[in-house]
């Protein structure tokens, strides 16, 4: 373990922390601008979540530890995450032998699972809505995003995101290949879903269509300010994924060049990255009409179906 191996693992850390709040801004600004409105400031989300963590915490009568404790593990979920996929550096980190590419995608639903166990704990009527319509999204959801890694893996022969990361860079015939293509096509219609561009729009106190803020209605305070903010993480890794790992593997510092001129160099580039993913978002979002909320499984079938027919390429390649 060196010094440039240890600035590089705390700078991916803090990158995720620190940059999610402006993707999401970005996006809600864009997306509104788009639609001919004006749009709130890119750096909106840093004021909420300021506003939020200077408020008083108020806890629903009856509820367990586990109202307290789902924020908590929501937020620290989505820090461990960063430690095991290319965020700054396309060369394993001190700590990323922790898991592979399973275990980030693992990782990444605890915050879910405990999210819905604290909207079921305050025995809310609208906690339940939004904890059962999670899990019945997930139940397509989750199974597509592992069989999304499992095509990963066997495209690569390696369950680690760095050496898929290689792959890809280096071989212009896998890049171009059936399983690849199949595979980003797959896991941009589950970043539709995940990040809330498709079919139907949760982020909304409309009682019809409400998911998540159905799920974190009982919060207030610093823990709806933690919520918030692992959300966005999350949102933020998903981006890093696609872009690092399957769309773009390129322009990330290796173990002999890593300083803090080009781990923020590759800060610039990772954002740059992002922002032109979401504008295919954006554009999707415009185009694309709302779906009743009874159809979200028909884009997910068609991921999982596209994830199915990676896993075969990869086998017949």
């Amino acid at each position: 373990m060196n010094v440039h191996s240890v600035l590089a693992q705390i700078a991916q850390v803090t990158a995720v922390l620190l940059l999610s709040p402006l993707l999401k801004g970005f996006i809600g600004r864009y997306e509104e601008r788009v639609q001919r409105a004006r749009g709130s400031s890119i750096l909106q989300p840093y004021k909420d979540l300021w506003k939020l963590s200077h408020k008083e915490q108020v806890v629903p009568h009856g509820a367990s530890w586990i109202f307290v404790a789902a924020p908590i593990v929501a937020f620290t979920a989505m820090m461990i995450v960063p430690l095991l996929i290319p965020v700054l550096t396309n060369y394993p980190l001190p700590l990323s032998d922790m898991g592979d590419i399973l275990g980030g995608g693992l990782i990444l639903t605890l915050g879910t699972f405990f999210v819905n166990l604290a909207a079921l704990d305050t025995g809310s009527a609208y906690g339940g809505i939004g904890a059962s319509r999670t899990v019945m999204i997930s139940i397509l959801a989750e199974p597509t995003l592992i069989l999304v890694f499992v095509a990963i893996t066997l495209m690569a022969k390696a369950m680690l995101p760095f050496v898929v990361n290689h792959l890809l860079a280096a071989d212009w015939s896998v890049y171009f290949g059936p399983t690849h293509l199949f595979l980003v096509v797959a896991f941009f219609i589950l970043l539709l879903m995940e990040t809330d561009r498709l079919p139907v729009h949760s982020d909304t106190h409309i009682e019809l269509y409400m998911i998540e803020e159905a799920r974190v209605l009982e919060y207030g305070g610093p823990l709806l300010a933690l919520l918030k903010w692992a959300a966005m993480m999350k949102q933020y890794i998903l981006y890093v994924i696609f872009v690092n790992v399957l769309l773009m593997p390129w322009g990330l510092p290796d173990t002999a060049h890593t300083t803090v001129w080009t781990l923020a160099l590759a800060a610039l580039l990772l954002t740059a990255k992002q922002l032109l993913v979401v504008m295919a978002m954006i554009f999707v979002d415009t185009v694309q009409a709302r779906l009743r909320f009874y159809r979200y499984q028909e884009p997910l079938a068609a991921s999982f179906l596209l994830a199915i027919l990676a896993i075969v390429g990869s086998q017949l390649r």
